[in-house]
């Protein structure tokens, strides 16, 4: 009897001295959460996660974990390992943890000019368009001529590509988003995927030295131990539904995320009609305390149709109205998209830690285009992977970081004769002749490294970006007289980037930050291309260097944070698309610009009482842009305004929440003029929108919640052009189509529904 009373009581001991281990993380992003205060619930002991995020506790129980800059977590800790996540609290954004930097650290250190979009934000607006979140970021533009036609811009870098988005990176995840050529596409993500996204402005080292800036987008997790069902359906204006089904599966170790999309969109103009479908699947495995597996798949199938650009006069009169020829030839663009990623995360020693991603993507695109239809098929590959730790020298500590990514892509795109004008109208396009068949591979090597001191108060950070890109292309179309060989290979000089970069905390809730660096922007093959066929290798990649003080924290006690930064991003190398025919373009080097600019967020959070809190916010963006030095054929524009970007833009609006569910938000624009061509003899209208949205949020019991919602953008009708095509020109005797008309008053309502297991 004895013995076996002395052996419950070991037993008893054993289990109520149990020592734990554990990890703490960021919910999004999976990035180690230091300095996090574990509190035990019963004696309020506490324990303080370590620099990887690592605990050891001496007994099971209850426990609160609490970060600044993250909600408050209550948990059982009830095995000998557990992984904590811990989400973002948008009251203290600057004290989050970004990954925008090899070397993740609190977004208030960052030596970057690096914005943070919420899913809130996200949420704010309506759910087909990410242009009204990026555009609420000071030094972000994107203009939207329709769903499928977009040009992001980051410090006016990229206004000069005629068609898409050009001279930024971005990723999902760690998954490259832009092709070989430079060019990126973010906007048929479904936003309801997204958890959030991080922006760096400027030129940078991270992520390839992009010559804008890097957008990244991270995809939504769902939280260990939690299972999930959320619908939403949304109708609106213009013959807009949209339905979007959400499934999580979280296990103890393991989160997995399925996500489906279909948005139908009849457009406010002629042949505007849209379609796409999107499926998204985010895995995460925790696999025991060193290593961590995440799978990462998207697939986007789209066909939209393209109502263009209008001249003055049509655009005046009728803006509801298609560009004559893209009417008749009722063109379109019909493409499927996939991306497939896989990551490992793997902790050799204290502070050693490997990360590798293996990625791949495709797309196939079938666009008739007034002028001819195109054939293409775009197969990418390529490897990301980076080693981070530290180092102690002169009894100071050091973190490092060195890596590398390969890609890798071959484009295979042919053109036909468009037969359209040859039949009946209202036949659309018809495939004729071929007229081009080229098969172009392009690479590039990327290696970076970074060096960080930091202390509780300062920051210093050097690192650079190697890059080598080369582009090879190989004419498939028969040769005769007629037809040149347009074969051949281009290789650029590898780039060098550096940068150099200081963060400094004044005081606990205030920093200030300065950086040089150094960016650069591949060429496009289509660029080098000679009129005669000849490949110009005379050509120059445009380079930058960035130049930039600013300071970013939170006053009166943590209510009101701030951003604001002065810069200047010299380029060099200036790359112009002339126009020879009506469907094409030569890249020459022409000269260069200066992008001085001033960029300005603030944000309040005001408790009225119990039941109502108000956020308003302000951002603001300077932009003096001119071109500093800039000849094209007998024309001299050098000290002439940048084309297509506006010289200021102000946003500014309030959202509100109250306990009893209602919420909502107004949100109000106003955009300068905008240079259209580079003599600067004719500029856009300046414009002001007023969105508004209003919703209601219940909690029908523990597990369901309800979310109804109504929104009107463009509350006062007011007529703008949304996007605009720099120096446009008119063939045939027609006048050039600059404008493309912004969507009038228009609504939208829905219903979300969230059931957790």
């Amino acid at each position: 009897m004895k013995k076996t009373l002395f052996l419950i009581i070991l037993y008893s001991n054993a289990l109520i001295c149990q020592i734990s281990k554990g990890k703490v993380v960021d919910i999004e992003t999976n990035i180690p959460l230091d300095s996090v205060s574990i509190i035990d619930t019963e004696n309020k002991v506490i324990t303080v996660t370590n620099k990887n995020g690592g605990f050891e506790i001496s007994s099971l129980g209850n426990y609160t974990f609490k970060k600044i800059g993250y909600k408050t977590k209550a948990f059982n800790i009830d095995s000998n390992y557990t992984v904590i996540q811990l989400s973002y609290n948008p009251n203290e954004l600057n004290e989050v943890i970004i990954s925008t930097a090899h070397l993740p650290g609190k977004l208030k250190k960052s030596i970057y000019g690096t914005s943070f979009i919420t899913t809130k934000d996200l949420n704010s607006s309506i759910n087909t368009n990410i242009q009204h979140s990026l555009n609420k970021i000071p030094g972000v533009f994107m203009q939207s001529g329709a769903l499928n036609t977009n040009r992001i811009t980051i410090r006016g870098v990229g206004s000069r590509n005629l068609f898409g988005t050009a001279k930024i990176r971005a990723y999902f995840k760690d998954i490259p988003l832009t092709n070989g050529s430079g060019e990126s596409n973010i906007e048929d993500f479904e936003l309801a995927s997204l958890s959030r996204i991080e922006i760096t402005k400027g030129a940078t080292s991270l992520y390839g030295a992009g010559l804008g800036g890097t957008i990244r987008l991270v995809p939504k997790n769902t939280a260990l131990n939690q299972k999930s069902f959320e619908a939403e359906f949304s109708t609106g204006s213009f013959g807009l539904t949209k339905e979007t089904l959400s499934l999580g599966y979280g296990s103890f170790k393991n989160s997995l995320t399925t996500i489906f999309s279909n948005t139908i969109l009849k457009g406010f103009r002629d042949n505007s009609n849209y379609k796409r479908q999107t499926f998204t699947i985010n895995d995460n495995l925790f696999v025991g305390q060193k290593d961590e597996l995440s799978f990462l798949a998207n697939h986007i199938n789209l066909k939209a149709f393209i109502p263009s650009s209008l001249d003055m006069e049509t655009y005046t009169n009728n803006p509801s109205s298609a560009a004559y020829t893209w009417k008749q030839a009722k063109g379109f663009e019909d493409y499927s998209r996939g991306l497939l990623g896989i990551s490992w995360n793997h902790q050799f020693q204290k502070n050693l830690k490997l990360t590798t991603s293996i990625f791949s993507s495709f797309k196939t695109n079938y666009e008739p285009r007034p002028f001819d239809i195109l054939d293409e098929q775009i197969l990418a590959t390529g490897l990301r992977s980076r080693l981070n730790d530290s180092i102690k020298l002169l009894k100071k500590q050091f973190n490092w970081s060195i890596g590398g990514e390969l890609f890798y892509d071959t484009s295979k795109y042919s053109t036909s004769e468009n037969l359209y004008q040859e039949y009946p109208e209202g036949t659309g396009s018809v495939k004729g002749s071929l007229l081009s068949n080229y098969q172009e591979k392009r690479g590039y090597t990327n290696i970076f490294s970074e060096v960080n001191y930091s202390s509780e108060s300062l920051m210093i950070l050097l690192g650079f970006n190697y890059n080598q890109t080369w582009y090879r292309l190989k004419d498939r179309f028969p040769i005769d007289s007629e037809n040149l060989d347009q074969s051949g290979y281009y290789k650029f000089s590898g780039i060098l980037s550096p940068t150099v970069g200081i963060s400094y905390q004044i005081a606990k809730p205030l920093s200030i930050y300065t950086n040089i660096t150094h960016g650069f922007s591949p060429i496009s093959l289509s660029e080098t291309l000679l009129p005669n066929g000849m490949i110009n290798y005379n050509l120059k990649p445009e380079t930058g260097w960035n130049y930039e003080i600013g300071s970013n924290g939170s006053l009166l006690k943590n209510k009101l944070s701030y951003n604001i930064s002065l810069y200047r991003l010299d380029i060099r190398n200036l790359l112009v698309s002339r126009r020879t025919l009506d469907n094409q373009y030569i890249g020459i080097n022409a000269g260069e610009t200066q992008h001085d600019g001033l960029e300005l967020s603030l944000r309040y959070t005001w408790f009225i009482n119990n039941d109502l809190y108000l956020r308003p916010f302000l951002t603001y963006s300077l932009n003096d842009y001119h071109f500093k030095n800039f000849i094209d054929n007998e024309s001299n524009y050098s000290g002439n305004k940048l084309t297509g970007i506006p010289q200021q833009v102000f946003n500014a609006g309030i959202d509100f929440d109250t306990k009893k569910g209602f919420y909502g938000n107004l949100y109000f624009q106003s955009v300068d003029s905008m240079p259209i061509t580079d003599d600067n003899s004719l500029f856009s209208d300046c414009y002001k929108l007023i969105n508004l949205k209003l919703g209601y949020k219940n909690n029908i019991n523990n597990n369901l919640k309800a979310n109804l919602f109504y929104g009107i953008n463009n509350l006062f009708n007011e007529k703008y052009a949304s996007q605009i095509l720099i120096n446009a020109s008119g063939f045939n005797g027609n006048s050039p189509r600059y404008f493309y008309p912004g969507e009038p008053t228009n609504y939208y309502t829905g219903i979300n529904i969230n059931y957790h297991f």
